[in-house]
């Protein structure tokens, strides 16, 4: 079984991608992770790392290919990527929404690294600033305009859901012929 998990900056994707991969056995892996190391290699926060990025595809490039790899030759694994569903299209695909406010609330209350010191506007400036920079990488270099909910076989609203919740929601929405060992 292959899940992707897309979504909106904010929305859980890793988190509850982590919950079910524990619920379900499968390995899980991050883009966002992936992202944010290749940022870190080059010393720079997320943001600048976008923006480098609208005007170079090497990055982007790098982690499309990695997801590409990993759907080709792997199989029973969660991944968490905003495209997933895109370059693993043999995978159940998962999208998950929220508000702007919400998200940014969420990502306030986790004290990552690249948001330390951020104030709760800085921090919904930058989830806009990131939808835009993404929105605008994905057309140029796919044709895609993001989201496309019509391409997800599940959608859940986040809001006010825990991630437990959200996973139960996802197990409970899977087809039955995936957990038939055979």
């Amino acid at each position: 079984m292959k899940i992707t998990i897309s979504g909106r900056i904010g929305a859980g994707k890793s988190s509850v991608a982590r919950e079910l991969s524990k619920k379900l056995g499968l390995r899980y892996y991050s883009a966002g992770e992936y992202m944010r190391e290749l940022a870190r290699e080059k010393e720079m926060g997320l943001m600048e790392f976008s923006r480098i990025a609208e005007e170079n595809n090497e990055y982007d490039k790098k982690i499309d290919d990695w997801l590409k790899e990993l759907g080709e030759k792997e199989d029973n694994f969660i991944v968490d990527a905003r495209l997933g569903y895109f370059f693993i299209p043999d995978s159940i695909k998962i999208f998950l929404d929220i508000g702007e406010r919400e998200a940014a609330e969420r990502i306030f209350k986790q004290k990552r690294e690249e948001n330390r010191g951020l104030s709760f506007e800085e921090i919904l400036k930058n989830i806009r600033l990131r939808e835009e920079s993404q929105k605008l990488r994905y057309k140029k270099y796919y044709n895609i305009d993001f989201p496309q909910l019509d391409r997800f076989d599940l959608i859940i609203d986040t809001k006010g859901k825990t991630i437990e919740e959200v996973a139960e929601e996802i197990v409970k929405a899977l087809p039955k012929r995936w957990f038939v060992k055979g």
